[in-house]
């Protein structure tokens, strides 16, 4: 499963970055054309950062990345407790 969000990941970046060009840089593009291709780079982006979440949240649920070091509630609440005295 995530060889297929990996690519779907890489797909997404890609229709981002190559539709994001085309919106920014073609002359001759009518108004409409211009839509199109200014939707399917924010599409592109969406679904780039939802895999790319995707893929970081099953990397750090099989061990294969570290997981991030923050605190639990109750840790975190004793320390700001303690940050004033």
């Amino acid at each position: 499963m995530t060889k297929l969000i990996a690519i779907i990941n890489v797909i997404a970046w890609a229709g981002f970055w190559a539709f994001g060009y085309i919106a920014l840089t073609s002359n001759d593009l009518t108004d409409s054309q211009l839509t199109i291709a200014a939707i399917l780079a924010f599409a592109g982006l969406i679904m780039g950062v939802l895999a790319y979440l995707k893929l970081v949240r099953a990397s750090e649920a099989s061990g294969y990345a570290k997981g991030s070091s923050q605190l639990d509630a109750a840790t975190r609440n004793r320390a700001q407790e303690e940050w004033g005295k």
